[in-house]
């Protein structure tokens, strides 16, 4: 008899899944954060070229249109803190095609929030009291890393100079396939994951700071203070070889937004992959007036994996994407 229809995660572990979401509420209750829900459908998806957005059709008072699963809930919560929301949080169902595994799922929940007036290292301070608010147990110091400090431990090159050719040597070698007409990030994005990554969040709780610009995203940028260079104002939280958690300085001008939008379907033109709509709505809220502050996004079942000592994702899911 076919046993696909049975849960992926034991019912026990969804009761504690159930009593750690409780907790977090708590956390986000005790720190006046309040939470919302926005929809998951929008008419604007994410343009990140190392992202795979889901979209359909859809029959709406303008007709028939494309609507964007979202990938996160980043566009509509930013357009509630442009209409004066103040702080705040929410546990939001997000899509990423193609993306299964050990550690992903196509369809998981992403537990974002936004802190008006916090700067990065106030916002960094929050993630890692959350982390410990849900653990069983200590996970050890909170160490900040530099970017290009890891680059130059692990593989003994300067991401920020180091000649291309070189660098799609190093991810041809590292990755096991052809990366030698790769862009300078997709070999820096695989260098990262495959060689740093797993050495990260060993010893306690790796939060890595100054990406290069080119993968500042929605965050804004600032100078090197050793070099001048310009850098993403974002980090990355990572324990146990997983990254947690994406934080950033968020953007707050509309014009160099949309800019940045404009920039990435061309690379996804360049790339012969499909573009994607721009959220003009979002566009909009910008122009109109995003108070600055900082905002991150937590890959929740991750971290509840490794509150219950689970191997996947999967095993903390009702029902992971093949038993969907």
């Amino acid at each position: 008899m076919a046993t696909d229809w049975q849960p992926t995660a034991e019912i026990a572990t969804l009761r504690a899944r159930a009593r750690l979401i409780a907790a977090l509420r708590a956390f986000f209750a005790e720190r006046d954060v309040f939470e919302v829900e926005t929809p998951v459908l929008g008419h604007g998806g994410s343009s990140d070229v190392h992202l795979a957005s889901l979209s359909t059709q859809a029959i709406t008072p303008a007709g028939r249109e494309t609507l964007w699963l979202q990938t996160s809930p980043e566009f509509h919560m930013k357009r509630l803190l442009a209409a004066g929301s103040g702080p705040i949080f929410q546990l939001a169902r997000s899509f990423r095609d193609g993306e299964v595994g050990r550690r992903h799922n196509i369809e998981f929940t992403m537990l974002e929030w936004y802190r008006p007036g916090f700067s990065l290292a106030e916002l960094i301070a929050e993630c890692d009291a959350l982390i410990r608010h849900l653990l069983p147990q200590d996970p050890g110091p909170l160490r900040q890393r530099r970017y290009r400090t890891l680059f130059r431990e692990a593989l003994e090159i300067d991401p920020f100079s180091v000649a291309l050719d070189e660098l799609q040597r190093l991810a041809t070698k590292h990755g096991g396939l052809d990366m030698s007409d790769s862009p300078r990030d997709d070999c820096l994005d695989l260098l990262m994951s495959l060689v740093i990554e797993p050495t990260l969040g060993g010893e306690g709780v790796d939060v890595v700071v100054d990406y290069p610009a080119s993968q500042a995203a929605l965050a804004r940028r600032h100078r090197d203070p050793d070099d001048g260079e310009w850098v993403a104002s974002r980090f990355e939280i990572y324990l146990a070889g997983l990254e947690l958690a994406n934080g950033y300085d968020e953007l707050t001008d509309g014009d160099e937004q949309s800019a940045r939008f404009a920039e990435d379907n061309a690379q996804r033109r360049a790339l012969g992959r499909p573009e994607v709509d721009v959220d003009t709505r979002l566009l909009a809220a910008l122009a109109h007036g995003m108070p600055v502050g900082s905002g991150v996004a937590l890959g929740l079942d991750r971290l509840l994996q490794l509150a219950l000592g689970k191997q996947s994702v999967a095993e903390v899911m009702a029902f992971a994407t093949p038993r969907c």
